[in-house]
């Protein structure tokens, strides 16, 4: 059958408005994904819904197909999207009151079963992460459009793959290179050089405005990462190498329909802006699914003091004291209070901001008055009665509720997925019939260690790359080496003890090695870096996106036949 081509026009909530636009009148394409949830984006949503029952999912999305429904019903463009959130039905329903008043005969379906709040009392959110069957079932019946809740990123395209090429589960090595496919385009302009360590190779103006991603595949799960001529960005091995280690663990990639091996994964470049992937396998799914459940952690509020000139180690303790002083007088001391001294200031600065450092202080409770306007007022009562040059960032605020994201599991069977068609019928997607149990894969051997040679203290990112993100309270670093030699030097050198001595924060905390070899890559899952999520505002970048950038600043003694 021919190529299947589908594009990405978001990669979260909050993504470029105009690309599902730009995307419809940038070249060929069968297919149109619009990713937009994220574990925090779900407990925005639940939060929405608490103040309206008929909201609940991404409102974005329906301003964006008003400007370009007709479009994608004259070029005949199947649009998929999980901006349903916790109310796919209703989304659906928008979209069909929007199709009436524009007048476009469009069908519209959805995908119901996720929501699991009845069997997870107590929070914001209950979802599981289904697959991608529920989705082809209402392609296969028609739909323009498939409106989804909480399913995998990457069912967003094994969905469409699975009805153009009459898949069926069980046909583990298709879906896995689906998987890889849908992995890679999820994110949008992350696949085509957003957020690329090695941004500067390709020049500042070709990034200016990344296009977003597309791939074209074919009906033995092999594919092509490109993207709509003339666009900004770049596509090459890099750009997919950083995409693919995004937001994973092992190389066992767990998925409803299949669980994917990324070890097996091989890319090369076919042309300018075109990235072949091919050789993915794949296994049968684990038996149970992933719930991501959200729920109301308490209240937190935060000041950050502005620390300048000299003493600032004395500065910082003296305002401490006396913050402490002001907090354990209240009538209801924080459960959780945390002091972060961050050192930007710099000596004999030539401006007033790189001579400053900002302590911040983070408290937490269940009780928002242990965390409100008293606790930030004693923050401002010391405004002429404590350290010289005091000033703070912002004024005093009220504590404000923040979430929390836990994984949880339950059987593949336990759930309903349902494909609601355009007409109204229900189709029920049967769980897999045959499923595995998830192990970690054994290790690979390593390749020959380079020779020994001069050696030179430079960073780590000259010759290595990385990407990072979250899981929950858990980060994970992906770093690759861009040649033979450099994953030679790379995989003996960057083990999980020195990654730790790299990284101060994770020494106290498991740090786990994955190794790729045939993407000359290592992954690093750091347990419970996070706390307890994004929402939580653990740490100074609580999702971690900048945690593989300080990692390539780190110094090393580097191979100088590297550099």
């Amino acid at each position: 059958m021919t190529v299947l081509r589908v594009g990405n026009f978001s990669g979260f909530y909050g993504d470029r408005f105009d690309a599902l636009r730009e995307m419809l009148t940038g070249g060929e394409l069968d297919v149109l994904t619009g990713d937009y949830l994220a574990e925090l984006t779900m407990l925005i949503l639940g939060r929405d819904r608490l103040k309206d029952p008929a909201a609940g999912y991404a409102r974005t999305f329906l301003r964006q197909l008003e400007e370009s429904l007709g479009l994608a019903h004259e070029r005949g463009v199947r649009i998929v999207t999980n901006a349903g959130g916790l109310n796919p039905a209703g989304l659906a329903a928008r979209i069909r009151e929007l199709a009436d008043r524009l007048g476009i005969p469009v069908r519209v379906a959805h995908v119901e079963g996720d929501d699991l709040a009845a069997s997870f009392p107590g929070g914001l959110t209950a979802h599981a992460y289904l697959g991608g069957f529920g989705i082809a079932a209402c392609l296969r019946a028609g739909a323009d459009i498939v409106v989804t809740g909480r399913v995998t990123d990457a069912a967003l395209v094994t969905g469409p793959a699975a009805a153009h090429f009459g898949w069926q589960p069980g046909e583990y090595d298709r879906l896995a290179g689906a998987v890889v496919a849908g992995h890679v385009l999820e994110c949008g302009a992350q696949a085509t050089g957003g957020n690329y360590a090695f941004f500067t190779d390709h020049g500042l103006e070709r990034l200016r405005r990344p296009g977003f991603p597309l791939a074209e595949i074919h009906d033995d799960g092999t594919c092509v990462i490109t993207k709509h001529p003339g666009t900004g960005g770049v596509v090459d091995t890099g750009t997919v190498t950083a995409q693919l280690l995004y937001e994973t663990g092992g190389a066992r990639y767990a998925g409803p329909d299949v669980t994917t091996r990324l070890d097996t994964v091989r890319l090369r470049q076919d042309g300018p802006d075109r990235v072949r992937v091919e050789g993915v396998r794949g296994e049968a799914p684990p038996p149970t699914l992933k719930v991501g459940r959200g729920r109301l952690g308490g209240f937190r509020n935060e000041v950050t003091f502005v620390l300048t000139g000299l003493d600032i180690e004395h500065k910082a303790e003296l305002v401490r004291r006396q913050m402490e002083d002001a907090v354990g007088a209240a009538k209801s001391r924080p459960a959780e209070v945390r002091w972060d001294l961050v050192r930007t200031d710099r000596a004999d600065a030539d401006s007033e901001e790189t001579a400053s450092a900002l302590l911040r202080l983070v408290v937490r409770d269940r009780d928002p008055e242990a965390v409100g306007r008293a606790f930030s007022g004693a923050a401002v009562e010391l405004a002429l009665a404590g350290y010289p040059g005091f000033h703070m960032l912002a004024p005093p605020g009220k504590g404000a509720p923040y979430g929390v994201f836990e994984a949880a599991h339950v059987p593949q069977d336990a759930v309903e997925h349902l494909a609601v068609l355009h007409d109204g019928r229900r189709i029920a997607v049967p769980p897999p019939q045959d499923t595995r149990a998830l192990h970690d894969v054994p290790g690979p051997p390593l390749p020959e260690p380079l020779p020994g040679g001069p050696a030179r203290r430079a960073p780590l990112g000259l010759v290595a790359g990385a990407r990072s993100g979250d899981k929950g309270g858990d980060a994970n670093v992906g770093v690759w080496a861009r040649s033979e030699d450099g994953w030679r030097w790379l995989a003996h050198e960057l083990t999980a003890d020195r990654f730790r001595q790299l990284i101060p924060e994770s020494r106290t905390l498991p740090v786990t090695r994955h190794v790729l070899p045939r993407l000359r890559a290592l992954n690093f899952v750091v347990e419970g870096l996070l706390g307890e999520g994004v929402a939580a505002r653990h740490r100074f970048d609580p999702q971690a996106k900048a945690l593989g950038e300080w990692l390539r600043s780190r110094h090393l003694d580097i191979p100088e036949a590297l550099l």
